[in-house]
């Protein structure tokens, strides 16, 4: 007997759903001979990549792991005193284990279908409650990308709010944040705001074309300023005030709310998230309830279900730019959704005792650590300070010692000005780390330093009385009651058991992408050496990072045949405005700064238009024909009309109708031919990857999401990170950064606070690419579409598939009909919900077209997996036609009562007119692995006229046991 060796362990298989035997049985009912075939079918011969993707051999997990393990250890793990909004903290292990490293809460979903959403909505509540706790302001939304990007969205929308209607400045203090300035700039400059820099102290707010301020409190320097007068004054002469906050200190100092601010923006991730070297952490914006309708971003709100229950949602404009387009006021569509989690969790946890705690012995060290420095002779600069302290030296020949003395003891500090070196202390600083910090310092001035320090038992709160915060905080009885890590376990799982994620079926969104996040690419994220670096550490401390930026960065020109990638953007939001502020940079550059028309599709992402709005852009539509394609003559006639100010075109390919556009290369060839650029949305870019490029079909700038196509975690909405691709003579243009250099000479300035965006999650794609390779991916493509036309086959004699390509082939994903319902009275949300009660979260609902359904199956699903979600859907069919045919009632039915709770199918009255077997078992897989929503269908409608975005209410709790035992009354007609 002769055996033969290969590899027993290959990636591809595990990622991959269906298995050989599987593939011939769905080519078979496709209708093809080979996925060759059906590629050929599929995919327009004109754009086929001419060659395969040069990438290294795919690696089995133990061997990448092995391989990274290497890599990762070539990061210098430094005692980090830094600070600069980023700071060492410590994530309980209760929470890492068990949300962080749990899947059934990274591979959830934005929260869109809520009635399966519900344990991250009340996180998402517990989240908002805590920072409107303690910035002492009434609504806050559920998080945003950074620190910086929530700075910009508040100018932004004070800018939109100010009855000063010729106002077009925007004052800035100087110790401000310095990557927060550089990113409001960026964002200020296509918005025709002009940023005034300047010392809060001495500003004119007298002047009449001022219409807001940005402040830091705690200051950049770690001075403590008393804001109030200024804040007073601000608003006698009609000026917006935002305050930059740090959440650690305000548990001790008298919050921005109480000193008037109109709005508090920060960074949560001092609240147990990893620095990661940058992110992903989670934004915080609050504000008064004055703005509520005018907030960007995510606000969870509180409602009630057809039962009367409690329920969340996403409330007000969650998908404004979706509904207003190019009349939006920010193109932010997602949140940090698992880094808001986390945060909150970790204040549930600890609950107020504890946090303030941690703030006192980080402030009580700081006080120790100014002693000990004093006694050296050394002079502080702060008088007053919360954890950070401005060490004055004699020159820059000295402060260059210091520097040098602490990077050979394995430590950083912030070295700014002539001779300044600031020093911040966190929550897992010790004695030991003052007593070792003091003898770095006395090593360079020769003198003798204290062995050994002692943490004071108390410490005197030495600011002005009305600095002192004297109001409570996190009064809830949630931030009060789960102290133990078995209770803190206990909560965290009954609320991940109310949730649908991919742990328990496929997720079919169409333009979403819920591919399989592989456990192999999951587990570097949680290392020390990738998550304990501060972003602005120096460079050669980052050396493992830094292979991982380089490889990454040239693995993603090979996939999109681009000539450079920034890898910044930390969603894809920013960046679509990342490269649109590339282009009009160039056009800029080029002397043509007029050129200023995008011309967007009428079907693109609603986050174009409002990106482009962003960028300074002014939209025209382009119109769709029938079949959903751009209307080509429409295109070339408004190209040739706006010929001498054309910008740029927006496209999105495949389509989002899920059609690969014959015409693609003809509609960018028009487009170059009177000087403009072309934008792709790299939304689809699980059907381009190995076939095709988007600089094959002739765009100049792609953004790539992440979290779609290279399989970084959805994270229940977020985080995700969107990187920008550009021709060669684009990249001189790519985004800059003010505190770390990034190498681009014409930069368009910072879009995230961070000089790689999120960089922890990273890795995650790192792996992907490594471990599937150039073939591996492109046979991903390859099953990404077979899956697709698997399911457009089983479906589309039951459900009309809108849009297809020439030989009738979808892409990825279709769009399934359901307009025609409506003359039975069933809309495409009964559809939506039902879904729930056969396991299944619904497909993409209403978009690009109302009334539609838009799926997409990735190639990770197994063809079992396939077959379940086309017999639930085949089954729904069925119960449509039951109303059709007036066998069920119209309004009484199985599809308008969806979902259907265990407290509704246990109640011992049963009136509906079908069984309860019918509404929870409707078909037999079901029973084996039932998920049982935990509300009944939400009315949204009510909680928006009653908005409610904070932890419920002390006195709700009386009667909160017996209304949860109501049965579901069914919708409102």
């Amino acid at each position: 007997m002769i055996l033969k060796t290969k590899p027993a362990d290959v990636f591809i298989d595990r990622h991959n759903g269906p298995d050989t035997e599987a593939v011939a049985a769905m080519l078979r009912t496709i209708g093809v001979d080979s996925v060759e075939q059906l590629i050929d079918e599929t995919v327009p011969a004109a754009i086929r990549l001419k060659r395969e993707l040069n990438l290294p051999a795919a690696l089995t997990e133990r061997a990448f792991l092995a391989k990274f393990k290497g890599i990762a250890g070539k990061n210098k793990l430094f005692k980090n005193y830094i600070g600069l909004g980023y700071h060492d903290t410590q994530l309980p292990g209760v929470i890492q284990r068990n949300i962080l490293e749990n899947p059934g809460w990274y591979t959830a979903y934005t929260p869109y279908q809520a009635e399966i959403a519900q344990g991250r909505l009340e996180a998402l509540i517990n989240y908002q409650t805590m920072v409107i706790d303690l910035t002492g302001l009434e609504i806050a939304n559920a998080s945003l990308l950074d620190e910086g990007t929530a700075a910009a969205e508040t100018m932004h929308m004070f800018h939109s709010q100010t009855k000063k209607k010729s106002a077009t400045r925007y004052f800035v203090s100087d110790l401000v944040l310095p990557q927060t300035i550089d990113l409001v700039r960026t964002r200020a400059t296509p918005l025709g705001i002009e940023l005034v820099v300047g010392d809060h102290r001495t500003v004119n707010l007298n002047d009449d074309s001022l219409f807001g301020a940005l402040l830091q409190y705690p200051a950049a320097d770690g001075q403590i300023f008393d804001y109030k007068d200024f804040i007073s004054k601000a608003h006698d002469h009609g000026v917006f005030v935002t305050v930059a906050a740090d959440l650690m200190a305000l548990t001790l100092l008298t919050p921005p709310g109480e000193l008037g601010a109109d709005a508090c923006v920060g960074n949560s991730q001092r609240f147990g998230v990893p620095m990661g070297y940058g992110g992903p952490h989670a934004g915080f914006l609050a504000t008064k309830d004055a703005f509520k309708r005018v907030i960007p971003g995510r606000i969870i709100g509180q409602s009630i279900d057809a039962a009367g229950n409690k329920a969340y949602r996403m409330a007000l404009q969650t998908r404004e730019q979706h509904i207003r387009r190019e009349k939006a006021t920010s193109n932010i569509c997602t949140a940090q959704v698992l880094l808001s989690v986390l945060a909150g969790m970790y204040a549930v946890y600890h609950g107020p005792q504890r946090i303030r705690q941690f703030a006192s012995n980080i402030h009580a060290l700081t006080q120790l650590l100014e002693k000990e420095l004093k006694a050296l002779g050394l002079e502080q600069a702060n008088e007053f300070y919360f954890d950070t302290l401005n060490i004055q030296l004699e020159s820059a020949e000295l402060k260059q010692a210091v520097k040098r003395e602490a990077e050979a003891a394995g430590i950083n500090f912030r070295y700014f000005g002539e001779s300044s070196v600031g020093i911040s202390l966190h929550q897992n600083t010790e004695a030991a780390d003052v007593a070792f910090i003091v003898a770095v310092f006395a090593k360079v001035l020769g003198k003798p330093a204290t062995e050994a320090v002692e943490i004071p038992e108390e410490v005197e709160l030495t600011w002005p009385k009305n600095l002192v915060r004297t109001s409570e905080y996190l009064t809830h009885p949630i931030f009060n009651t789960h102290h133990s890590e078995h209770e803190m376990l206990r909560y965290m799982k009954q609320l991940e058991n109310k949730d649908l994620s991919l742990a328990h079926s496929m997720i079919p969104l169409g333009s979403c992408t819920m591919k399989l996040n592989a456990t192999a690419e999951m587990i570097p994220v949680t290392w020390p050496e990738i998550g304990g670096l501060h972003p602005f550490a120096p460079r050669e401390q980052a050396q493992g990072y830094q292979q991982i930026f380089e490889d990454l960065e040239a693995w993603l020109c090979e996939v999109t045949r681009f000539a450079a990638v920034s890898l910044q953007p930390n969603s894809g939001a920013q960046g679509e405005y990342a490269g649109l502020l590339v282009i009009r940079a160039y056009h800029e550059g080029n002397g043509q700064g007029h050129r200023n028309i995008a011309l967007i599709p009428a079907s693109a992402h609603g986050t174009n238009p409002a990106s482009a709005v962003m960028a300074g852009m002014q939209v025209v539509v382009v119109k769709s024909t029938e079949d959903g394609n751009i209307d080509v003559e429409d295109l070339k006639a408004k190209a040739a009309q706006h010929a001498d100010n054309l910008s740029c075109l927006m496209v999105t390919y495949p389509s989002t109708h899920g059609v690969y556009e014959e015409t693609i290369i003809d509609i960018c060839a028009t487009i170059h031919q009177y000087g403009g650029r072309v934008y792709m949305d790299g939304a689809n870019m699980n059907a381009q990857v190995g076939l095709t490029s988007p600089a094959t079909i002739g765009a100049d700038v792609c953004h790539l999401n992440l979290h779609k196509t290279f399989c970084i975690p959805h994270g229940g909405g977020g985080p995700g990170v969107g990187p920008i691709g550009v021709v060669a003579d684009l990249a001189p243009y790519l985004p800059s950064h003010a505190v770390v250099e990034v190498g681009h000479e014409k930069a368009t300035g910072a879009v995230s606070s961070a000089p790689w965006g999120s960089a922890s999650i990273l890795p995650i794609s790192y792996a992907y690419i490594s471990m599937m390779g150039g073939e591996g991916l492109k046979a991903a493509t390859e099953t990404a579409i077979l899956n697709a036309n698997y399911i457009k086959a089983r479906l589309e004699e039951h459900y009309p598939v809108l849009y297809t390509g020439a030989n009738g082939r979808c892409a990825h994903e279709m769009i399934l009909e359901c307009r025609h319902f409506k003359k039975a009275g069933i809309e495409v949300e009964d559809i939506a919900k039902r879904l729930m009660d056969y396991g299944f979260h619904a497909p993409t609902v209403s978009f690009p077209v109302a009334g539609t359904l838009m799926i997409e199956p990735t190639e990770s699903e197994s063809k079992e997996e396939l077959d379940r979600f086309c017999d639930a859907m085949i089954s729904i069919r069925k119960e449509i036609a039951d109303v059709e045919s007036g066998k069920a009632d119209a309004k009484d039915n199985v599809l308008k009562h969806a979902p259907h709770t265990a407290a509704t199918v246990l109640t011992h009255e049963w009136t509906r007119p079908y069984t309860r077997e019918q509404a929870v078992y409707p078909l037999e897989y079901v029973r084996a692995a039932k998920f049982w929503p935990t509300v009944s269908r939400i009315d949204s409608a009510y909680g928006d006229r009653n908005l409610i975005c904070s932890c419920t209410p002390l006195e709700e709790y009386a009667d909160a046991e017996e209304k949860l035992v109501e049965t579901d009354k069914g919708p409102s007609y």
